[in-house]
């Protein structure tokens, strides 16, 4: 047999090759080894299984940059395959569940056991979120120097997570985020910031960032954010932008409005990234999935090629990871999603509970995780 697994006649759409057309891809020992466009005038290679994904897109694995998946010990905490493999997404980074302290437990309960990869973003705090969700109200439990011991040597952890609203950090201000911004200057790594409600203000926080820091729930509707309530960019957030800074979804509970999307665009500002922030209390709604949350940005007028770059060449590159995974060039492991665009209304919900109707809708059906074949639920 040439392959393990072929999958013939795919749309294919690589945002990381500029692929976008019909090609086959065949898979031996859980690596691409091969894509090429489809001819039907030549004979197939071949392959134990073959896949006909001619109804289907063919995109490189999803991956979720901000979700919780620590669970049991956290309040969030949700089973790591029920949003990973089993929804298409390939890749999961948690964001800040774990501290240096807790990270052994978060590898034994998240992580060891999975079929979707896990990477994770450090909280600065010791414990991250398993004391409770004021994880930054007590500066002692800050932990500059263990976190970067700790992050030396485990490569799974691409950047540190500081979360910066007022009933995280109580009085403590941005001071949190100094701390993380030290070690992370150290170790030439990412922030990853929470915003939400003030203090500290979001002007503050942004003078903080630079190149490759990202900023999670860029696009919430609460008061204080990327805005000002006559309806301008935040010019601290337009300097942020300049330096490079990225914006990402974080859906979350309470974190995505389609008016300020909808602003955004207008303005021209895209999201760099498409994540969910999901975990137990709204995988029900109004998250449900990073499918879901990519057909919310569909809805709103992206196109499907820069959704798809958002969901897996983009993370890859903050992760640094984009010559393993957000890719499907021949050589890198065979992590693929495969997703039905489905006809039909579909109401979909934001954070603030505003509601938008589409025609037609993303529906994982297959992932392909280091070349296994694995059915959605």
């Amino acid at each position: 047999m040439d392959y393990d697994v072929l999958l013939c006649n795919g749309l294919v759409i690589d945002p990381a090759n500029s692929r976008n057309g019909r090609f086959h891809i065949g898979i031996r020992e859980g690596i691409i080894q091969r894509v090429w466009e489809a001819d039907d005038r030549m004979p197939l290679p071949t392959s134990k299984m073959v896949i006909d994904a001619k109804e289907l897109i063919v995109t490189p694995g999803l991956i979720d940059l901000h979700v919780h998946i620590f669970t049991d010990y956290t309040p969030l905490g949700i089973q790591t395959d029920r949003i990973g493999v089993q929804q298409g997404v390939t890749t999961v980074v948690d964001a800040g569940s774990a501290g240096v302290e807790s990270y052994p437990i978060f590898l034994e309960k998240s992580v060891t056991s999975s079929e979707t990869e896990v990477l994770a973003w450090i909280n600065i705090s010791r414990l991250g979120l398993c004391g409770g969700l004021s994880e930054l109200a007590d500066l002692s439990q800050l932990a500059p120097v263990e976190t970067a011991h700790l992050m030396k040597s485990d490569s799974r952890i691409c950047g540190i997570k500081a979360r910066m609203s007022a009933s995280v950090v109580q009085e403590n201000g941005s001071k949190p985020l100094y701390v993380a911004k030290q070690v992370a200057r150290e170790l030439e790594v990412p922030v990853m910031v929470h915003i939400g409600n003030a203090p500290p203000a979001l002007h503050e926080v942004l003078e903080l960032l630079e190149a490759g820091d990202v900023v999670t729930h860029a696009f919430h509707g609460k008061k204080g954010g990327i805005f000002t309530e006559e309806g301008s960019l935040l010019p601290e957030a337009e300097r942020a932008l300049k330096r490079g800074v990225i914006f990402d979804v974080g859906h979350g509970t309470s974190s995505f409005s389609f008016a300020t999307m909808r602003r955004a665009l207008e303005c021209g500002i895209k999201p760099y990234t498409i994540s969910t922030d999901i975990y137990r209390q709204n995988i029900d709604g109004p998250v449900h999935s990073l499918a879901m949350t990519m057909n919310k940005i569909l809805a709103l007028g992206v196109s499907l090629d820069e959704v798809v770059e958002m969901s897996t060449c983009n993370p890859a590159r903050i992760l640094r990871k984009d010559h393993e995974i957000g890719t499907l060039t021949e050589g890198t492991r065979a992590d693929i999603s495969l997703l039905r665009m489905k006809k039909g209304p579909l109401e979909l919900t934001d954070s603030e509970q505003a509601t938008l109707t589409t025609s037609s809708y993303l529906q994982p059906e297959l992932t392909i995780k280091s070349g296994k074949v694995l059915k959605c639920v």
